[in-house]
């Protein structure tokens, strides 16, 4: 079969197409044919050596969606000819980006039939990230305000779009006039352009000064201090990303209010979460926005691509 893989750690050009031997899957494991799988930051990360090093020659692909030709001994959820959506191999496995991945049930759930495999495959890994971050961690309920940076994002727009499923009043930023229009679609109620010298004055406005209860913030560093300006009382302020910088202990004091951190490799078991964002597609209330399709050879330029960000919603890879 052919799979990308990286036989040393470095910059894109390290990515390359190799035959291999195509994968048997452990008493626990399937073996899916892989139709689509998203390209991810965190694959960046991981191949140029900067989240830790992996045994390599490595496949990489950390999520996707795609159909099961066998299974271990010990699985009884999925059977063959299963259309299947995967999330969370990351640095554990990996292994999406080519045409055949043995995954561990645990990251499996199933896809729902009429929800395209690009579908699935783009929203994996961003979608549990959204759905932990603001149902699991965040808890938020119908007519919550909830501020969602960077909405037209990997995580961003399936954020916008959980959210607003679940009721809360959506205010995302993005940025440009054409892709606040976008995220409005998915569900935002307003839209402010993330460079606009008024954002935390806008946000307040458009909470008639209360502020929100809840922030999904991905760039910590940059968004702290605006964070803790539009943040209401006893609010809670949940970072998936970024460094954390110096801030003064007054606010969170005065406002009592809560700095959660989310890593989704302290949450590797998927299924739950992937059955809950199938059931959301499936009644069309999620969907994974393509914004540029590559086949295995041009996966080098996916990384690049996925760096230099200006599209919405994700990039990915099809088999």
């Amino acid at each position: 079969m052919r799979a990308v893989r990286y036989h040393d750690h470095g910059g894109p050009e390290v990515l390359g197409v190799d035959e291999i031997d195509r994968p048997e899957p452990d008493d626990d494991e399937v073996l899916v044919e892989m139709q689509a799988a998203s390209v991810n930051p965190v694959d960046v990360m991981i191949r140029s050596g900067e989240y830790g090093r992996v045994p390599l020659p490595s496949v990489p692909g950390g999520d996707g969606a795609g159909v099961v030709e066998t299974t271990g001994d010990d699985v009884d959820t999925f059977q063959e000819g299963d259309r299947v959506i995967a999330s969370g191999m990351d640095r554990e496995a990996g292994g999406t980006f080519a045409e055949y991945a043995t995954l561990p049930e645990t990251k499996l759930a199933h896809l729902p039939e009429g929800v395209p495999f690009e579908v699935g495959g783009a929203i994996g890994n961003v979608g549990a990230t959204a759905w932990t971050a603001l149902e699991e961690i965040a808890g938020i309920s119908p007519g919550d305000r909830v501020l969602v940076h960077g909405g037209a994002g990997g995580v961003g727009h399936a954020a916008v779009q959980i959210a607003a499923a679940g009721g809360a009043d959506v205010i995302a930023t993005a940025g440009s006039a054409d892709t606040c229009d976008r995220v409005r679609e998915l569900g935002a109620s307003t839209t402010l352009q993330y460079d606009s010298d008024t954002l935390a004055e806008d946000v307040l406005t458009a909470t008639d000064g209360d502020g929100v209860e809840t922030v999904l913030d991905h760039r910590l560093e940059a968004y702290l201090s605006l964070d803790l300006e539009v943040v209401a009382e006893g609010g809670q302020i949940v970072a998936i990303m970024g460094h954390v910088p110096e801030a003064s202990g007054l606010p969170f004091y005065s406002k009592e209010l809560t700095l959660r951190a989310l890593r989704m490799d302290n949450h590797p078991v998927r299924t739950p979460v992937l059955e809950r964002l199938g059931r959301l597609l499936q009644r069309g209330d999620l969907t994974g926005i393509v914004a540029e399709a590559y086949d295995l050879d041009e996966v080098a330029q996916a990384n690049r691509d996925v760096l230099a960000g200006g599209y919405v919603g994700k990039l990915v890879v099809t088999p």
